[in-house]
């Protein structure tokens, strides 16, 4: 079985070498068609030239840069054909426009049908190319999947009676999937079915026996209809750092909000990441990164006054660390300026704040207004722990609770949580579990409609309760 590494490096490869072969066919189709400004004596010379052999190192790595926030190297081996064939044309008709406004543009002398020429004739080439490398590298893993001759370590979280007919119907299908069951998970009250040949385990084994047998995925097929074990079950899965796919069946259930996965036989929902589009995702990601680090260089001369003012106003350390529950499940230690008196929590009590608590300082009430506590988040943003815009983290305490009222709160750890979120904005700050119940309902809200929009909406929103000083 060819591992997901090398089948990347495919895609990476193909990529680079026919975006190299693309811009040098289009540099020669460029000069033989008279789309060159300036004197060349012959077609070697044109490309010999110090901006041609400095486009053709530079195009290709900038094309590369667009493949990449694209998402299309997210998923290597079940790749929806009509998806490739949407993402490949947008990446193609961005790469042109970048490569037109930074060079090509150069070029026109005025006639406005030779530009519309040369930015077609550009696309027209790359897409050739381009997408003639990838189909080739797809339906060559397409027919080793389909034949059997490559197969994903897959584990069957679930054993009762729907588990079972599960993975029958996946043995005996006549185009594989892809999936191969390694073994099952009992769930809490089902009745284990036997199957010849797989091992049952328990949950609390599931960590350890996925390293020992290579699981690559898990797919959740529960036999009793109940939504709190289901959503429980899932947020215990998502700190494997492995894919999670539901039966479409049993994600009815759960949210409304479906990503499905595949097509190919019984279709699978996947779970374990946002219905945001990969494109969207790693553009996210990339703003997260450039905004925090213009944030901290604008903000570090303020934080070091406010570091001062901290010190002054009440004894004990700048910054407050608290442990906080986030993407995929996993605990990080979130980041804030103190804005209470030193051990205002005792071990092993949490408590949430209010308007009018005692335990918050005269700069801390300031602070939390204008929500300036909040800042050194975006250290954390920095290390990928968290994202500007996203779920307001919470602690395993109340986690607990809020899942007895609200067991969809699980899929909130698909994504990673933000310094602002849609529920900050509407609904605020929660002083008891009943708010953050309430509150929940926006950040559900805000991941069955995640995108860059509703992102930006949210940031403008942030920055107006905070110049209001709404933030309490």
């Amino acid at each position: 079985m060819i591992s997901e590494r090398l089948q990347r490096l495919k895609y990476v490869i193909g990529d680079y070498v026919s975006s190299n072969a693309a811009w040098l066919i289009y540099s020669c189709l460029r000069y033989q068609l008279g789309f060159v400004s300036g004197s060349y004596h012959s077609l070697g010379a044109f490309l010999c030239s110090p901006m041609v052999l400095l486009g053709q190192v530079m195009f290709p790595l900038l094309m590369m840069g667009v493949y990449y926030l694209s998402g299309y190297y997210d998923e290597v081996f079940r790749k929806s054909r009509m998806q490739e064939l949407f993402v490949t044309f947008c990446s193609v008709v961005v790469n042109t426009l970048l490569i037109f406004l930074i060079a090509i543009i150069n070029d026109l002398t005025g006639d406005r049908d030779a530009g519309y020429e040369m930015i077609l004739l550009l696309a027209a080439v790359l897409m050739a190319l381009v997408y003639g490398v990838r189909v080739c590298i797809t339906t060559h893993a397409a027919k080793r999947i389909k034949s059997r001759q490559w197969s994903f370590p897959t584990m069957i979280i679930g054993c009762g009676a729907s588990a079972t007919a599960f993975v029958e119907k996946l043995n005996t299908s006549r185009k594989a999937t892809g999936y191969k069951p390694v073994g099952y998970v009992s769930l809490p009250g089902e009745n284990n079915v036997k199957q010849p040949g797989l091992l049952t385990y328990e949950m609390s084994e599931l960590s350890e026996v996925c390293k020992q047998l290579g699981v690559k995925e898990l797919i959740v097929v529960p036999t009793k209809s109940d939504r709190q074990i289901t959503l429980e079950t899932i947020n215990s899965l998502y700190s494997l750092g492995l894919p999670i796919k539901v039966t479409a069946d049993r994600y009815n259930m759960l949210m409304s909000r479906a990503k499905i996965s595949s097509f190919e036989g019984d279709p699978l929902v996947d779970v374990s990441s946002s219905g945001m589009s990969a494109a969207g995702q790693k553009i996210k990601r990339l703003i997260d990164i450039v905004l925090s680090v213009i944030m901290l260089l604008i903000l570090i001369p303020f934080f070091l006054l406010i570091a001062l003012i901290i010190v002054i106003d009440s004894r004990g350390p700048v910054f407050y660390k608290q442990e906080r529950i986030g993407y995929r499940n996993r605990p990080f230690k979130i980041l804030k300026f103190r804005s209470m008196v030193k051990d205002a929590e005792q071990p092993g009590q949490p408590q949430l704040s209010n308007e009018k608590d005692a335990r918050v300082t005269r700069f801390g009430k300031v602070m939390r207004r204008f929500r300036i506590d909040e800042l050194p988040q975006f250290f954390n943003v920095l290390r990928g722990e968290m994202s500007i815009v996203g779920p307001r983290p919470e602690r395993q305490y109340f986690i607990d609770q809020i899942m007895e009222r609200v067991p969809a709160y699980a899929i909130l750890h698909s994504v990673r949580p933000g310094i602002t979120s849609l529920g900050m904005v509407k609904y605020g700050y929660a002083s008891n579990i009943d708010q953050m119940v309430e509150r929940v309902n926006y950040d559900l809200l805000y991941i069955e409609n995640m995108s860059l929009l509703n992102d930006a909406k949210i940031m403008m929103y942030t920055i107006k309760i905070v110049f209001l000083g709404r933030g309490v």
